[in-house]
C-alpha cells in the first residue's frame, strides 16, 4: 500500500486526530502524558469499548441498537439480585447475567428479523423497557453492594502495566475483528448492509446472520455491565445511561457507515480511543493552566458539543478525502482498446 493510499484510509485521518488531541491536552494541562493517566483513560471507558465493537457488526448489517445502555443496566442489576439475594458466585452469576444480555439481545432479534419491524423502533422500545425492569427490580433507589475482593479486582487491579479490564476488552475485541473480518459468517455482515436483497440471492441466511449480531451485542452489553459493576463497587439500576449513543458515535467515529456496509473493527477502536481521550481531557480541565475555574466549567458542561464537533470533523474530512479520490479516479483518461489484427 503507497503512502498516498495510507493517508486516504479513514482510519489514518484518525490517528492525526489522537495525536491532535494528545498534543492539545498536554500543552493545555499538566500530567497528561502519564501512566497513571493514561490508565484511568482505558479504566473508565472500557465499557463503552466493549459497547462499540459489538455495535460495529450490528450497524455494518445496517441496523442500530439503541438498548445496550439499559441492557448494561438491566444485567447489573440482575447479576447484583444474585450474589445478594441468591448467595450465588460472582463469577457464575457473571456469566448468567452475560446469558442474560444475550436473551435480551435475542428478544431484539426476533422482532426485527422475524417480524420485520425496524431497528430504530424495536431497539427504542427495548431501551424504555429494559431500563424500566431494572427500575422496577430496584424500587428506583434500591442498590447491591459488598462484593467479594476478589471480584471488585477485575474494575481495580492491574495486570502487566495495564487496568485488569482492559485485557478483556483486548479478547473481545480481537474475537470480534477476527469474526468480521477473517470468516464467511462476519464477511456477511456487510454484505447484508450494502445489499440485503442482493446477500439473499446469494444464499446467506440475512435473518439469522443479522439476528446474531444482536445477540453478540446483547451478550456483550452483559459483561461491560459486570465489569461496570466491579469497578464501582455497586449494582444498581441507572448503570449505563447515555452509554449507547457514546458507543454509537465511537463507532461511526470510526468509519463506520451508519448505513452499513462499509467499516472495520480496527476503526471503532481508534474512534473510541479518540472519544476516551478527548473526554479524560475534559474531565481535567481544571488543571488547565490558560484557563480559570469559570471557563473550565463551562468547558466541562461542554464536552457533549465538543465529542459531537470531533465526530463531524472526522467525518467531513474522510468524506472530502474520498471525494478527492473519486474526482480524480473519473479526471483520468480511460484507454482505449486497441483493435484485433485478426478481425477484418
Amino acid at each position: 500500500m503507497s503512502f498516498k493510499s495510507l493517508l486516504a484510509r479513514h482510519e489514518a485521518v484518525l490517528v492525526f486526530v489522537i495525536l491532535f488531541e494528545v498534543i492539545l491536552f498536554q500543552v493545555l494541562g499538566r500530567n497528561f502524558l502519564t501512566e497513571r493517566n493514561f490508565s484511568n483513560v482505558f479504566r473508565h471507558s472500557v465499557e463503552i469499548g466493549l459497547l462499540a465493537v459489538a455495535m460495529t457488526p450490528v450497524i455494518l448489517t445496517g441496523g442500530i441498537d439503541l438498548s445496550v445502555g439499559s441492557m448494561m443496566g438491566l444485567c447489573a442489576v440482575l447479576f447484583g439480585m444474585m450474589v445478594n439475594a441468591l448467595g450465588m458466585d460472582p463469577w457464575v452469576a457473571a456469566a448468567l447475567a452475560v446469558a442474560s444480555g444475550a436473551l435480551g439481545g435475542g428478544i431484539n432479534a426476533t422482532l426485527i428479523t422475524r417480524l420485520n419491524l425496524p431497528p430504530l423502533i424495536v431497539t427504542l422500545g427495548t431501551f424504555s423497557l429494559f431500563r424500566g425492569l431494572a427500575e422496577a427490580l430496584t424500587k428506583g433507589a434500591e442498590s447491591f453492594s459488598g462484593f467479594p475482593a476478589s471480584f471488585l479486582a477485575l474494575g481495580n487491579s492491574t495486570v502487566a502495566g495495564l487496568p485488569a479490564q482492559i485485557w478483556v476488552f483486548f479478547a473481545v475485541a480481537a474475537g470480534i475483528w477476527f469474526l468480521v473480518h477473517r470468516t464467511t459468517f462476519g464477511r456477511s455482515f456487510r454484505a447484508i448492509g450494502y445489499a440485503p436483497e442482493g446477500a439473499r440471492y446469494a444464499g446467506i441466511p440475512v435473518a439469522r446472520n443479522t439476528g446474531l449480531a444482536y445477540v453478540i451485542a446483547g451478550a456483550v452489553a452483559g459483561l461491560a455491565a459486570v465489569i461496570l459493576v466491579a469497578r464501582l463497587g455497586e449494582a444498581r439500576a441507572n448503570a449505563g445511561i447515555g452509554y449507547e449513543l457514546l458507543a454509537i458515535t465511537a463507532v461511526v467515529l470510526g468509519g463506520v457507515s451508519i448505513f452499513g456496509g462499509s467499516g472495520t473493527v480496527f476503526g471503532t477502536f481508534l474512534g473510541w480511543i479518540a472519544l476516551a481521550i478527548l473526554n479524560n481531557g475534559l474531565t481535567r480541565i481544571s488543571d488547565f493552566k490558560i484557563m480559570d475555574q469559570t471557563v473550565a466549567s463551562v468547558a466541562r458542561e461542554l464536552s457533549g458539543l465538543l465529542t459531537g464537533l470531533l465526530l463531524l470533523t472526522a467525518l467531513a474530512i474522510g468524506a472530502s478525502i474520498k471525494t478527492l479520490a473519486v474526482r480524480r479516479a473519473r479526471q483520468q483518461p480511460i484507454p482505449l482498446s486497441k483493435p484485433d489484427p485478426a478481425t477484418p
